[in-house]
């Protein structure tokens, strides 16, 4: 659990009552109101340019002192907020980034953007959450308004949060408010940024619905709003068990359209020109990131509460964590045919995050097929223009060049991420043996390069 430093202090509810909602919703309104984001990660930091570009006064709290002095110098940690644009809210007043939670005192709208992965054991991981609640609640105010946005289980706003802010007096949707609103930011994704995507939002009450709706319409043009908070919570969890269970099958379908000398990429193009009833999923070499390989797990351990036993997550968390081993078969194939082995093979592995454009290699399925590759003997390095440096296996690795002598000098180039920096054409022209997990080199014509793809 994050240490906060926690500093004793009482508070207690109004002793006259009025009606913070109406205040809270002019306050939002002409945005006047007070914003504080806890967390200034992917989702965090985003969000706080938003709201301060739209003309609240944003402060951006997180726990890490060098992430915030960083912030405060105008250098983003996200690519979806530039350094400029940052830089911009920062001289302007409507963003500052602190590590004194002592402001929640004075704020009107409280955000908890704080991570929360997945022990070992497969269980939800909710320190961070737990430890954020402690300091909220020390500093809770009457007529503020609270939004969990961290992913969790079904019930957690409910069964968590609000006995919280019971115990302390308050009433929802009376004098406080709470709601949970799922993050839904794709990181590095341009076509959709935090204000073109709809949110979603369940109140404890109505009231707390009411205000979180109208919070978020000040930078995005829809919000849906739900009858509850667990409603909310379980949106998200299926918008990811969607993606990781549609995953999961096209990766088993490309191992069986290996097996019969198919191209699955070209069955599924052919599939999605039916204009209905359809949706078109690709396969890689694995899941990664912050969502899809943790997300599902909330959800089927929440399950095994009421006595259910979740069978299409584990099924598909399954096939998706042998993809990288499926990809070492492929890279061991493709030296077979050239009368060499993985054992002393040099291999130039091409990006190493998670997906392309961003540099997060948090569960990426690259590092697992290179840590398998490092092991079976293989000389690894690697290119990826968003991630300067990793340690694997106790050695830390340099991103390379791609110049035309490393490119010839690997006896297999093995493409991982696709990030578009890439120039493909010259892969095909100068590497002898290409192992494609992405379909990059789909309609790359004019290399001699030996193409094996899933």
């Amino acid at each position: 659990m994050p240490n906060l430093n926690i500093v004793k202090q009482q508070s207690s509810p109004p002793a006259i009552q009025c009606n913070y909602q109406s205040q809270l919703a002019e306050r939002i309104t002409d945005h006047s109101a007070k914003v504080v984001i806890i967390g200034q990660g992917y989702v965090g930091l985003p969000l706080a340019a938003e709201f301060g570009q739209a003309g609240f006064r944003v402060i951006g709290l997180d726990i890490d002192r060098d992430r915030v002095k960083k912030l405060n110098r105008g250098e983003s940690l996200t690519p979806d907020v530039s350094n400029d644009a940052l830089l911009k809210l920062r001289n302007s007043g409507y963003y500052e980034a602190s590590w004194d939670f002592s402001v929640l005192r004075s704020t009107d709208v409280i955000l908890i953007c704080v991570p929360t992965p997945l022990r070992k054991s497969k269980d939800p991981d909710i320190s961070y959450i737990l430890a954020t609640l402690e300091q909220v609640v020390l500093y809770l105010c009457p007529g503020q308004l609270i939004i969990l946005e961290s992913t969790t289980y079904p019930g957690t706003t409910e069964e968590l949060l609000l006995p919280m802010f019971e115990a302390k007096g308050y009433t929802a949707g009376d004098d406080v408010f709470l709601a949970f609103s799922p993050e839904r930011i794709d990181p590095g994704n341009k076509q959709f940024m935090v204000k073109d995507i709809p949110k979603v939002t369940g109140g404890i009450t109505p009231a707390c619905t009411d205000l979180a709706a109208l919070f978020y319409r000040q930078i995005v043009d829809r919000v849906v709003k739900v009858s509850s908070p667990r409603v909310a919570e379980l949106a998200k969890l299926y918008e990811n068990v969607f993606r990781s269970v549609n995953i999961a099958l096209a990766n088993e379908f490309s191992l069986m359209c290996r097996q019969l000398d198919v191209d699955s990429r070209e069955v599924i193009d052919a599939a999605a020109s039916k204009p209905f009833g359809f949706m078109p999923f690709y396969p890689g070499p694995g899941i990664g990131g912050h969502c899809i390989p943790i997300d599902p797990a909330y959800l089927s351990w929440k399950m095994k509460f009421s006595n259910y036993q979740a069978r299409f997550i584990p099924l598909a968390e399954e096939i998706n964590q042998s993809m990288p081993g499926h990809v070492v078969d492929l890279v061991s194939d493709g030296l077979n045919e050239s009368r060499l082995s993985i054992n002393g093979a040099n291999i130039l592995a091409i990006g190493v995050a998670y997906k392309r454009g961003v540099g997060d290699t948090r569960e990426s399925p690259a590092i697992h097929v290179i840590e398998s590759l490092i092991k079976l003997g293989a000389n690894i390095t690697y290119s990826d223009p968003h991630v300067a440096e990793i340690s694997l296996a106790g050695d830390t690795y340099q991103s390379v060049e791609l110049t035309t002598v490393v490119l010839s000098s690997c006896d297999c180039l093995l493409i991982l991420t696709d990030h578009q920096e890439f120039d493909y054409h010259s892969m095909s022209v100068y590497a002898p043996l290409i192992v494609d997990t992405r379909g990059t080199m789909r309609g790359i014509n004019g290399g001699s390069a030996k193409i094996l793809s899933l």
